[in-house]
């Protein structure tokens, strides 16, 4: 029965108008109310130019009798609740049980294709715990929304090119001594990102050493005996409602214009910068280095990948996709959309807009990543009919996509005003922040291994998998640790900072993924006791059975899956996803403990309880794959 259809009608037939879905505003009864769907009469008042009390009672009254599947209504203010008959429940549950694709929609040669990008790492270091809260992110994102009937391409974008490269590129010519992932037995990823953090620590060095030079040609720091410390304090007093004096204004002032100086100059940086030229020039040796050197980080992101179980249909290039969005700039100054400053840069004024003027190419003709991203939006909708792109980046890079948005638009792409910028928080451990520069990121695969310990050790103390062979407790062990590790991370809204905890996620009891997958264990334990017992289950449940309130309350959630797959899928949000699963799993363990199921005496009341248990599973089931989780049979 499709209530929102009822209530169309209802209106047609008592006030005469038109309404559409939107105005037939329906959703699930609250647990404290009588009924099991309720809807809203305040958006009809206006048609019915009745009081809401009135309204719903009009409203019941033509569903009631129209709908013999309803056995009764009540209104409470402005609200119209609806309680249907138990049969209805019943056969919704067999249709159900038969539905192996309950609460998706297939896609079809005619359905939108939707392409997500997701991951985006640098070839400078290992992807970390932000890496892997932007890759789960993505990867369920994708598999909402095919189950919205979209079509989907899984992308990722490797930023395979730029300063940052060639910084662990640098690095490694002035003190790898030759050193390879076989030779030092590391990942290629980490290997790098070892030469990523000595740049910088020698780079810090040097800054310093600069700025040791040259304080004495600034008169306001004559007296600064630790810069560091002075240009702290003052940046600290400066967002204070204090503020500056006029004498520590001249002493921030200085020491910005000298911290900028030794920054911009210092030998390592300029010999980056030079590097960097030399690889768009296409030098041959500094070409090779980098071709071997990204080869390593690949093959390191493989691995990493394949822990997560993630994947992409195609994967870009940054290396490939850059002198695209050049090309496209150059143009755009040909046809005056920018324009070339004196020092050779090209910029572009969006002040019409409420915005500033953004560089789009240095002075020395090299991309920004602007351009990069202009390039590879142009590749992606040349090699794809895109009818929607999402980027899948964190919120510190909201002000990057609005621009970008505004910069396709300006060149002539009318699909730039229609990119979404999936917009999350980020994600730090109990001890804070971390910088990859400083090396003190968690590392993705680092945190996967001792999640697969913590879980291997917990299992062990609770004595879960007691009578398995080594290989399947491993198995189980791996599939409990990342269903943690996802499922914690993923129940967080995503627009919303989050902490990860690894021993809360790990926990088998409250809101974590190891509790939705013992519930599902649990119930495909079920049925391994039923067939030891000779019970025949059959795959249908009796309609002349009477439903208690725990068992309704299953079969209304369950029934509600399809809605809340749909609004996953329109606000980008896997969250809702996964609380709705927790909330399924809490529900049935109440109703496990609560109801006798093979050992129940009477049988239409046992195979009640055994095709709702079997329902409730498949639920379980295809709501965690919609989060990237698999979920064991035995735990």
């Amino acid at each position: 029965m499709q209530l929102k259809s009822k209530v169309i009608a209802a209106v047609k037939e008592l006030y005469g108008q038109e309404i559409n879905e939107k105005q037939a505003q329906v959703q699930i009864t609250r647990k404290d109310l009588t009924g099991d769907f309720t809807i809203v009469v305040f958006p009809l008042l206006k048609i019915s130019k009745k009081s809401p009390e009135e309204t719903g009672k009009d409203i019941g009254e033509f569903i009631k009798n129209s709908e013999e599947s309803v056995a009764n209504y009540n209104v409470v203010k402005g609200f119209l609740n609806i309680e249907l008959e138990a049969d209805y429940w019943l056969n919704l549950i067999n249709e159900i049980t038969e539905d192996d694709d309950h609460g998706y929609k297939k896609a079809d040669e005619n359905s939108p294709l939707m392409m997500i990008e997701y991951s985006s790492p640098n070839t400078n270091k290992p992807l970390h715990l932000g890496h892997i809260r932007n890759n789960l992110l993505g990867y369920s994102l994708s598999r909402i929304a095919a189950a919205n009937g979209n079509k989907v391409v899984k992308t990722n974008i490797v930023n395979d090119r730029g300063i940052h490269i060639c910084k662990s590129m640098l690095a490694w010519k002035k003190w790898g001594e030759g050193i390879t992932p076989e030779s030092s037995g590391k990942k290629g990823d980490h290997l790098v990102g070892d030469f990523y953090v000595k740049f910088d620590k020698e780079y810090k060095t040097e800054i310093k050493n600069l700025i040791n030079e040259k304080i004495s040609e600034y008169p306001a720091l004559k007296d600064v005996s630790d810069f560091s410390a002075e240009f702290s304090a003052l940046k600290a007093k400066k967002k204070t409602k204090e503020g500056h004096n006029d004498e520590e204004n001249e002493k921030f002032k200085a020491c910005t214009e000298l911290s900028k100086y030794a920054e911009n100059n210092a030998p390592l940086i300029l010999e980056a910068r030079e590097m960097l030229r030399k690889w768009e020039a296409k030098d041959p040796e500094v070409y090779a280095d980098w071709e071997m050197m990204n080869q390593w980080v690949y093959a390191g992101f493989d691995v990493s990948y394949k822990k997560l179980g993630v994947d992409f249909d195609k994967i870009y290039y940054e290396s490939d996709t850059y002198t695209v969005g050049r090309d496209m700039v150059l143009e755009g100054l040909e046809n005056d959309l920018f324009y070339r400053k004196d020092d050779g840069s090209v910029w572009c004024d969006l002040s019409d807009k409420g915005l500033d003027e953004k560089l789009l190419l240095r002075k020395d003709g090299t991309s920004v990543y602007m351009t990069q991203d202009m390039g590879t939006a142009k590749l992606r909708f040349d090699d794809y009919d895109i009818d929607k792109m999402v980027y899948v980046v964190g919120n510190e890079q909201d002000y990057h996509f609005q621009v970008l948005s505004l910069l396709l638009d300006k060149v002539g792409f009318k699909w730039g005003k229609g990119l979404v910028h999936f917009s999350y928080g980020m994600v730090e451990l109990p001890e804070g922040k971390m910088k990859s520069r400083e090396g003190t990121v968690v590392d993705a695969d680092d945190l996967a291994d001792a999640m697969v310990n913590t879980a291997r050790e917990m299992s062990k103390e609770l004595g879960k998998l007691d009578g398995y062979t080594d290989e399947e407790a491993e198995k189980i062990y791996k599939m409990i640790a990342m269903g943690a590790l996802k499922y914690f991370i993923l129940k967080v809204d995503p627009r919303k900072n989050m902490t990860f905890n690894p021993e809360e996620s790990i926990d088998f009891n409250g809101n974590t993924g190891p509790f939705i997958q013992y519930t599902y264990a649990r119930i495909q334990s079920i049925f391994r006791k039923a067939a030891e017992l000779g019970i025949d289950v059959k795959e249908h449940t009796p309609t002349n059975v009477d439903v208690d309130e725990k068992e309704n309350n299953l079969i209304r959630m369950v029934a509600n899956f399809p809605n809340i797959v749909a609004e996953a899928g329109k606000v980008f949000s896997p969250a809702i996803i996964a609380n709705f699963v927790y909330d399924l799993a809490k529900e049935y363990n109440q109703f496990y403990h609560d109801h006798p199921i093979t050992f129940e005496e009477d049988d239409d009341k046992k195979t009640m309880r055994l095709v709702l248990s079997k329902t409730v599973g498949k639920t379980i089931k295809n709501a965690m794959w919609l989060l990237g989780i698999d979920v064991p049979s035995k735990m």
